[in-house]
């Protein structure tokens, strides 16, 4: 997936600055597709030059503007079109699970830092991503909220529905990774037991 496909689902909400695409999207799709600030900017003026967005001039202030974003035509048919594409899953690239491969070349504390900083790291983003649920669900989250009021009531169902359906998956991955840490934590004290075990 290319961070255009991003942006164009975050402009499918409501027409937006560049400064607020940034922060729409590290509040909403930033949470499935990390991108800073310095990529979206460029992203949405290549954009508007292929004719995907239309960026119009509004007065800022007294004596400045800032440019806004509409999807186009072009770009909604971008987007539908990718979202009818299969995926091309990358391949496998996990640090962690590299790493819990080769823990007996270091020592038990360092074991149980590593495995306890995983968990800690996935109920962080639970906590995060049951927010974001609550505020979907709730219609207080503000591209919830901008959907709800562009599209007909009859699509307001799926659109909640489809967004806590995502959030959820996240949630699901991310307590596998925190039950496979805490199974770790166990199993690195039963490998101590029968080390104790043994030298006695």
């Amino acid at each position: 997936m290319s961070l255009r496909y991003a942006l164009l689902a975050i402009l499918t909400a409501a027409p937006l600055t560049g400064y607020e695409t940034a922060k729409r999207f590290e509040g909403s799709v930033g949470h499935v597709w990390h991108a800073p600030d310095s990529q979206i900017y460029p992203e949405l003026r290549r954009m508007e030059t292929e004719g995907l967005v239309q960026g119009r001039e509004e007065r800022w202030g007294p004596n400045s503007t800032k440019t806004r974003y509409y999807i186009t035509a072009e770009g909604e048919s971008a987007f539908r079109g990718w979202m009818s594409e299969p995926l091309r899953y990358a391949p496998w690239r996990d640090v962690a699970h590299m790493q819990a491969a080769y823990f007996e070349w270091t020592d038990p504390d360092s074991v149980r830092m590593h495995l306890q900083q995983h968990a800690q790291h996935y109920e962080e983003q639970i906590a995060q991503w049951s927010s974001q649920v609550q505020a979907i669900e709730s219609h207080e989250h503000p591209m919830i909220a901008a959907r709800l009021q562009r599209y007909p009531a009859e699509q307001h169902a799926r659109i909640v529905a489809f967004k806590s359906f995502a959030y959820e998956g996240l949630i699901r991955l991310a307590q596998a990774e925190v039950d496979w840490a805490n199974s770790g934590l166990a199993l690195l004290e039963e490998l101590e037991a029968q080390d104790a075990e043994g030298a006695g």
